[in-house]
């Protein structure tokens, strides 16, 4: 018969068995989690639906997500990285709000790089790819048609994201979508004015047609000048009329 065991003595240390560290798959799954808590916020962001400013609740993200807080809690973390968010101790996350200085500084790198992106397509473009883009154009003319600015601002993000994701560079398509997405933050505000989308729409067929005629510099300064428009078009509609007013229009420097 086997003896019970003894108690151990007093003011001894009792051992306590130390939690299995996670595994591999369940890293995965809490990564995973959190990637796709932060795409979706993300995609609020950029609809519109949680606004420059907005306070972002924690425990109702998680509730309509579908996952604990953990993975929202992240996708903050992440979010923030990219520009999009900002948390304030013992306040909360909120959505960032872009000021006029800081739009002004994006559209000037912005446009550096879209130049890059046209010279780049106009060499290698594909004909699937070029038909792709074309789709996008074509559905944003229908967007104009229709009055639709939500539908069209979200094309013309697509339109653009995909021309960068055509370089097939990943260093630049990451650095381009960080900028993209802060200066969305900046334009909904700015850009709600359906007059403005025939214009708009009629640059990116011209941004089509230079990258396919196969011509570096016709493409490299359509894409330029579209930039140079759209800031002009944001700088005329900030309400703060009096940096408007200061700001008189002129050509972003060239690299």
């Amino acid at each position: 018969m086997e003896s019970a065991p003894q108690p151990a003595p007093r003011g001894a240390r009792v051992p306590v068995a130390e939690p299995d560290p996670p595994t591999a798959l369940a890293l995965l799954r809490s990564s995973s989690l959190a990637s796709a808590a932060q795409q979706e916020i993300e995609r609020a962001i950029l609809r519109g639906e949680l606004a420059p400013g907005a306070k972002l609740n924690e425990a109702a993200l998680a509730e309509r997500l579908g996952v604990s807080r953990g993975p929202v809690r992240e996708a903050f973390r992440m979010l923030e990285q990219a520009g999009l968010l900002r948390q304030e101790k013992n306040r909360g996350a909120f959505v960032r709000h872009i000021d006029i200085g800081e739009a002004m500084e994006i559209y000037e790198l912005r446009a550096m790089m879209d130049e890059a992106i046209g010279r780049k397509l106009a060499r290698e473009i594909t004909p699937e790819q070029l038909k792709a883009a074309r789709s996008i154009v074509t559905a944003m003319e229908r967007a104009v048609k229709a009055g639709d600015t939500d539908a069209y601002h979200l094309l013309n993000l697509e339109f653009h994201d995909t021309l960068v994701a055509f370089t097939a560079n990943r260093k630049l398509t990451a650095m381009y979508r960080l900028l993209i997405n802060q200066l969305w933050l900046f334009r909904r505000l700015n850009l709600a004015d359906a007059r403005v989308l025939p214009v708009s729409a009629s640059e990116h067929i011209g941004i089509v047609k230079a990258i396919e005629s196969g011509d570096p510099e016709r493409a490299a300064r359509a894409m330029r000048e579209h930039v140079e428009q759209s800031r002009e078009r944001t700088l005329h509609n900030h309400p703060s009329t009096a940096i408007a007013a200061d700001a008189t229009p002129r050509k972003l420097n060239h690299a």
